[in-house]
């Protein structure tokens, strides 16, 4: 429905006068009209320039849209009262909220009306239990995904870890100065980690908590144990299988088997390479490069000697090329065990057969 031509004829007198907050909360004398469930009624007055309201906190709400983003955002083809369901009719309804943020927070539940699934998951996410705890600074739905110019997620690819840099700046610092970051800016590589590649979109979970850090080795190996993957960046896949077969791979998987709310000391692959400062393991600047190794062991062991790191193979299974040695007394007990128990049981197993004829000898004599 159209709005009428007396309002028309209004908003044309105040618009000539330099009045552009018609639409703003300002007090219009007359009945109340229904407004059209079109698009085309509402960007009729949404695109003034300058249109805005103010909150008492004397915020301005900027109320002008840009048509072009709307049109475009992955919602262009939604009537605008698919998320404003509350505005049917003129003068809108008298707005809430005392502030701007606490505007965002009342419209962001409305995303819950078709994105049930997400708004499900996201219930018990370290942002819901933050906002709930009473930081009304958490992040919700419009924060992430914007509200008019609303775009998909993960295109560009970078766009996810830079909505989360809005808020965690210093942790966005890092990471863009990582090896991830840097393929992931430089080149847009589609195989590098995002931040919610281990943090998840809507189900974050409280990454300090000792949980999150048993279950990090498998976050890390979801790419670094996949042989596809690692061999376009000649990288070895045998990283995960290697730290598990060692001391502190053993000690944290039985940990989070058995006790995963337990403190424990042990390393995980964050612990020696860095959570979101990760680098090159040849880059000086590596926490694991061999000049800087031992510093990186003595965070844990701070009697390490000189020679402390040699005892470590790294993350590689010997060969006859590296670390020979290991390598053929690894081959020397691969023999000598199955011969010496395979020897024992044939021992055994004879020595059990003749006592058996043994007896059946005597008892026939």
């Amino acid at each position: 429905m159209i709005f009428p031509d007396s309002f028309i004829r209004f908003e044309q007198i105040l618009r000539a006068a330099g009045v552009s907050a018609l639409l703003a909360g300002v007090v219009f004398i007359g009945t109340p009209s229904t407004v059209a469930e079109d698009n085309d009624t509402c960007i009729g007055c949404h695109t003034t320039r300058g249109l805005a309201t103010q909150f008492p906190s004397s915020e301005k709400l900027p109320l002008t849209i840009n048509v072009a983003s709307l049109k475009s955002s992955v919602h262009g083809t939604q009537d605008c009262t698919a998320c404003h369901g509350n505005i049917r009719e003129f003068p809108h309804p008298k707005n809430t909220a005392g502030n701007y943020r606490e505007f965002q927070l009342e419209n962001s539940r409305q995303c819950e009306t078709c994105h049930a699934e997400q708004a499900e998951q996201g219930l018990d996410s370290y942002h819901a239990h933050a906002l709930a705890a009473g930081n009304t600074n958490a992040a919700v739905c419009i924060d992430c995904h914007g509200s008019h110019a609303v775009g998909k997620p993960d295109s560009p690819r970078h766009r996810m870890s830079t909505n989360c840099g809005r808020c965690h700046g210093a942790i966005y610092a890092q990471y863009v100065d990582s090896v991830h970051g840097h393929s992931l800016l430089e080149s847009e590589n589609p195989d590098v980690p995002v931040c919610t590649d281990c943090h998840e979109s809507h189900s974050q979970e409280d990454p300090t908590t000792q949980t999150f850090r048993l279950k990090s080795p498998k976050i890390c190996a979801s790419c670094h144990a996949d042989e596809q993957l690692m061999r376009k960046y000649n990288i070895t896949a045998d990283v995960f299988n290697t730290y598990v077969a060692d001391f502190h791979g053993l000690t944290v998987t039985l940990f989070d088997k058995q006790h995963p709310d337990q403190p424990m000391n042990a390393a995980v692959c964050t612990d020696c390479h860095g959570i979101h400062d990760i680098q090159k393991v040849t880059d000086e600047n590596s926490s694991v490069i061999k000049q800087n190794l031992l510093d990186t062991c003595r965070k844990c062991h701070p009697e390490a000697s000189l020679n402390f790191p040699d005892s470590w193979l790294g993350h590689f299974l010997p060969s006859r090329d590296r670390y020979p040695l290991v390598y053929w007394i690894n081959v020397f007990y691969k023999f000598l065990i199955p011969v010496t128990i395979g020897g024992m049981v044939v021992f055994v197993l004879i020595d059990a057969g003749g006592r058996i004829i043994r007896r059946l000898r005597n008892g026939r004599a």
